[in-house]
């Protein structure tokens, strides 16, 4: 009795188990995909329909919003932007001329390291803040609470932090840039003998308008990425109080990792 294997036929499961779990796997992530597509879509409706009740309650929600996420920010963004400056400068005084120093502060600074330092400080403050507070309202059912009041979430809650954030985010952006180019440089001039009296010439000659576009579409984009990832995540946590530290955690990571993507993505459209 002769006795035939297929040798074939591990390789072929190990194949199968494969693409199956390749297949499944791109299958929950284009779910998740489309199901943040239609949330975001839903808050960017509030921008051109608004409802007409409680928009003074969503304004001074705004007002709030931008003063926690942006003014309540500066002492951190400030000193940090001098340190980064100051390094930058420091470092690239040392192997290269005034123009070619002035086009590295542009690269690094405004089109690269504002941006992502500037997401990264709000998300630690701000989106970890939103996300607990809709996780919280979300697991003692404060959300159905408003519903069964006629009252609509999204535009009482969405819209105000959707507004407040992004316009923090493009506000902060900016103060980081000129702390980082002109603290930076006095910085330098005063501390090391590294400063150049032409930097701050040879960036305004650097810089074009490409780069304020670019910075200003990263800004709006990091907003909107930071604000709907936030919420999302705040208003899908489950109703166990020992989920809203995961919920939370989850959203920083996310949304951390999204504005990396987007920023390479933005990056590589517009400069290559």
């Amino acid at each position: 009795m002769i006795l035939t294997t297929n040798p074939q036929g591990p390789s072929l499961k190990w194949i199968g188990r494969t693409c199956g779990y390749v297949g499944r796997t791109t299958l929950d992530l284009m779910g998740k995909s489309f199901v943040r597509a239609a949330f975001t879509f839903r808050i960017l409706t509030l921008l051109v329909r608004r409802p007409k009740n409680g928009r003074r309650q969503v304004k001074r929600a705004v007002i709030e919003q931008i003063y926690f996420t942006a003014v309540q920010a500066l002492p951190l963004i400030i000193p940090l932007a001098l340190l980064v400056g100051s390094a930058m400068i420091i470092q690239f005084s040392k192997l290269s001329g005034d123009l070619e120093l002035g086009k590295a502060a542009v690269i690094l600074i405004i089109r690269e390291i504002g941006p992502l330092i500037t997401a990264l400080v709000v998300i630690l403050r701000s989106a970890t803040a939103v996300t607990a507070e809709m996780s919280c309202m979300t697991v003692f059912n404060e959300i159905e609470a408003m519903e069964m009041a006629g009252v609509d979430p999204m535009w009482v809650l969405s819209y105000s932090r959707f507004t407040g954030i992004t316009s923090a985010v493009v506000c902060l952006f900016v103060v980081f840039d000129l702390a980082a180019l002109l603290g930076g440089h006095i910085v330098t001039w005063v501390t090391t003998s590294q400063g150049s009296n032409n930097f701050l010439f040879e960036v305004a000659r650097a810089i074009s308008g490409t780069d304020l576009v670019v910075s200003l579409v990263k800004a709006l984009l990091f907003g909107l990425i930071i604000t709907v990832v936030s919420l999302f995540h705040g208003y899908t946590t489950v109703r166990k109080v020992s989920r809203i530290p995961v919920s939370v955690s989850q959203a920083s990571v996310e949304s951390f990792f999204v504005c990396m993507i987007v920023n390479a993505f933005v990056s590589i459209v517009f400069y290559l």
